[in-house]
């Protein structure tokens, strides 16, 4: 259901990470980039709850690693520090001294602990980050509570991102007015698996970091986790989020009356912004996302709707506008969940193109024209294994996917 649809949960339009109660953020460009900002900053006015959800990669980057241990020392967060055009990844012992150099100038910055500070980097594999530039960026970042604030730093983190992506979401909890707000980055190296992808999410609720770090790993499962552009997945993934309390909730957890609704507004945030990531793959003209019913667990139909928006053969043929119900067989044939083809219905749109193990007569043409003229294409897919419901989202492959990443950097 989409978030303007929920009574309980509503999209705050134009909301940002500074929408919520206690929060800024800022945006510049140092030179890590020839012209666009490429340096940010997200900043809570008081001490906040934090959590957090990285990449499984083998090779995690040094931030992750500074990130984690910020977190760890107290579940409290002050402030984030971006940088976008260098990932400062494989960078060896050097990679990790920086990540720590850049956390403890942004404390100093802003008058905080070190260990109150996270960091995040994302862009090219294997380079240093100039530290000059680094440290310009720490000294002149300039945080503020506005629109064109929250603008710079949804700016700054973008790489070869073709649009912005935010999201806000708003509801009440105990007669207060709580708040989420979410920038994210991603286009390209999208197949995330925890969680190049990174998530900021501020909130004013009042929640503990092991209630907020429950609530961020349940919803990550079914967003963030299922989109893939390219079935990679990066060095340098991770989304974080802050809690400082500025709602003067009562504290949050699975026993406060209104939990879910929290939960449900922190999931629909992150599905809003997974989706514009899907949307925005490299190259892409559709966002694609499957449907998948009747399966044997959620986290079965999860396997198979992300199995089939990944392939690359249902990718460009929708691209292509070819309703080859072929390729989705194909996909679903080899994945890991249950399934008999003789329960299995697909349909692409609103026109059955198979059914219960056998071809159906449609008209292609028409479902041609629906790939053609949509840009959000829906395929259903319906099982009759159990009451399993999962989704997906991704988008198709284009000629420009390849031109792209041939020449990412040059």
């Amino acid at each position: 259901m989409n978030v303007a649809e929920k009574e309980s949960v509503q999209k705050v339009e134009g909301g940002s990470i500074v929408t919520p109660k206690g929060f800024k953020a800022g945006g510049m460009h140092t030179g890590l980039r020839y012209e666009k900002k490429d340096f940010g900053v997200m900043y809570s006015e008081t001490p906040a709850q934090s959590a957090a959800v990285y990449t499984k990669s083998h090779f995690q980057a040094p931030p992750l690693k500074v990130t984690q241990e910020s977190i760890a020392a107290s579940g409290i967060l002050q402030a984030v520090v971006v940088n976008s055009a260098i990932a400062n990844a494989c960078t060896g012992e050097q990679g990790l001294k920086d990540a720590y150099k850049t956390r403890e100038l942004i404390a100093q910055r802003f008058g905080l602990p070190e260990e109150y500070v996270a960091v995040a980097s994302t862009g090219v594999i294997g380079e240093c980050l100039p530290m000059a530039i680094m440290e310009k960026g720490c000294r002149e970042i300039a945080v503020h509570k506005d629109y064109n604030s929250a603008k710079s730093f949804q700016q700054a983190i973008l790489t070869t991102d073709t649009v912005e992506k935010t999201s806000c979401v708003k509801m009440q909890i105990d007669g207060k007015n709580v708040t989420i707000g979410g920038a994210a980055k991603g286009s390209g190296m999208i197949h995330p698996n925890m969680g190049t992808m990174l998530g900021f999410i501020t909130t004013d609720a009042n929640i503990s970091s092991p209630v907020l770090q429950s609530a961020l790993k349940k919803a990550i499962g079914t967003t963030f986790n299922q989109i893939t552009v390219d079935g990679e997945t990066s060095t340098n993934d991770m989304v974080i989020v802050m809690a400082n309390g500025a709602a003067e909730n009562k504290p949050l957890n699975e026993n406060h009356p209104e939990w879910v609704l929290f939960q449900e507004g922190l999931t629909l945030l992150c599905e809003d912004l997974a989706k514009q990531i899907a949307r925005d793959g490299e190259g892409a003209t559709k966002l694609v996302e499957v449907r998948v019913k009747g399966a044997n667990s959620p986290e079965e139909a999860n396997i198979i709707a992300k199995k089939i928006v990944g392939s690359n053969l249902v990718k460009t043929a929708i691209y292509g506008a070819d309703p080859n119900w072929g390729r989705i067989v194909g996909a679903m044939g080899h994945s890991e969940a249950t399934l008999q083809p003789q329960g299995c219905d697909i349909c692409i749109g609103e026109e059955l193109v198979f059914s219960r193990g056998t071809p159906q007569v449609f008209n292609e043409q028409s479902v041609s024209d629906y790939m053609k003229q949509e840009e959000h294409v829906v395929i259903h897919v319906s099982l009759q294994e159990g009451s399993g419901q999962g989704k997906a989202w991704g988008c198709d492959l284009t000629y420009d996917y390849v031109k792209i990443n041939a020449s990412y950097r040059t």
